[in-house]
């Protein structure tokens, strides 16, 4: 019996890291972990017959371009897959719908161009970590992935990494398609906005990752976004923040926000006389800023020049109203002599007209000799 008993322990013991029997080639297989490892064995697609017993497949630095459902058939006990530095440019449709349990999927490092809306959909929605950092080979893989994201049923996700991937934007809503996310990591990229919407939906959410990113500032539209995050833990630092005036708003909500963001992290970058100052507590006249509230006060001004003006018209007017009332009598007698002057002048005229136009005058105004003329009448 003793003997027995030796011979099964040294059987286990030699042939379990390679299974002795039904390990794919080029790869070692461990029962006691139920573990399959295939690292840098230039593999150009995933390995068939990957024993029943494996809970964990580790397919790494290979040359496998694409992925589809025949990839993983008959894998419903596999809850762990890591298929990171592959070098896979395109996941098929309904590629890990074989994994019924699979819980964590690690995708990073690869070049994803192309993924199908239903790429991600697994029976059950299993799926709880998803990591695709430094996989994204361009916008046109991000939007691929916000439908999948929507096409894919991921209510259990927990876990995102969408870090390293030169992000710029996010699209409006791409995350309100997994409600449960605890976790979004999005560090490492080139984003400079938040825009409105594109956190919606995120009721669960504990932690954001927005470090190394290239926010200069965040403005009342991203500050929105952020607050109705709730008490969570948002990570901002080490982005290349501009101190000036337009910072101001983002100042004022590190100081008054509920959410536990890492202000020690959170210095400025620019200009030189505050590089490395902590925003948190930053006062306005040290970004430059004579008062928050220096249009206001340009405005009172110029209201009240305006108001002066008017006084000073209307007290001319009442001066001008006062002096034609004290002379009243002068310029009633200078408007009558005027006026007579005026009527004197028509009537010449008209005396004038009517010498001109009496046809008996005319002889007597080419010689220039005016006689008077008796007019008679005959009866």
């Amino acid at each position: 019996m003793c003997i027995f008993a030796t011979r099964l322990f040294l059987g286990v013991l030699f042939c379990a890291p390679y299974q002795c029997s039904g390990c794919p080639l080029g790869c070692e297989c461990f029962a006691v972990t139920h573990t399959v490892k295939c690292v840098s064995k230039s593999l150009l697609r995933v390995p068939q017959n990957i024993p029943g017993y494996a809970r964990t497949v580790v397919i790494t630095g290979n040359n496998i371009h694409q992925i589809g459902a025949e990839s993983f058939s008959e894998l419903e006990n596999v809850t762990n897959v890591i298929l990171s530095n592959n070098r896979i440019t395109e996941l098929a449709a309904h590629t890990f719908s074989a994994l019924i349990n699979l819980s964590f999927l690690d995708l990073s490092g690869n070049q994803l161009a192309l993924i199908h809306p239903e790429a991600l959909s697994i029976p059950g929605s299993p799926l709880q970590e998803l990591d695709l950092s430094c996989s994204l080979f361009n916008f046109t893989a991000l939007t691929d992935l916000a439908t999948a994201l929507r096409w894919g049923g991921l209510w259990g996700l927990l876990r995102l990494d969408l870090s390293g991937n030169r992000l710029a934007l996010l699209p409006p809503g791409m995350f309100s398609h997994v409600p449960s996310l605890q976790q979004l990591l999005l560090s490492n990229n080139s984003l400079v906005a938040v825009y409105s919407g594109t956190f919606s939906g995120m009721d669960h959410l504990e932690t954001l990752d927005l470090t190394h990113n290239a926010f200069g500032t965040f403005r009342n539209d991203a500050l929105q976004e952020l607050e109705r995050l709730g008490n969570v833990r948002i990570l901002l630092g080490d982005n290349p923040y501009t101190c000036s005036c337009e910072i101001r708003e983002f100042v004022t909500w590190l100081n008054d926000s509920r959410a536990q963001v890492d202000v020690d992290a959170v210095r400025c970058v620019s200009p030189a006389g505050v590089t490395n100052v902590r925003l948190q507590g930053l006062t306005v006249q040290a970004i430059g800023c004579v008062s928050p509230v220096l249009p206001e006060v340009t405005d009172l001004t110029l209201q009240t020049s305006y108001v002066f003006l008017g006084l000073v018209l209307g007290l001319v007017g009442m001066i001008f109203l006062f002096v034609l009332y004290l002379n009243r009598n002068g310029m009633k007698k200078w408007i009558i002599e005027t006026r007579d002057a005026c009527r004197d002048v028509l009537e010449g005229y008209h005396y004038r007209y009517e010498i001109d136009s009496d046809p008996r005058l005319g002889n007597t105004r080419e010689t220039g000799n005016y006689l008077p003329i008796k007019l008679t009448s005959d009866v």
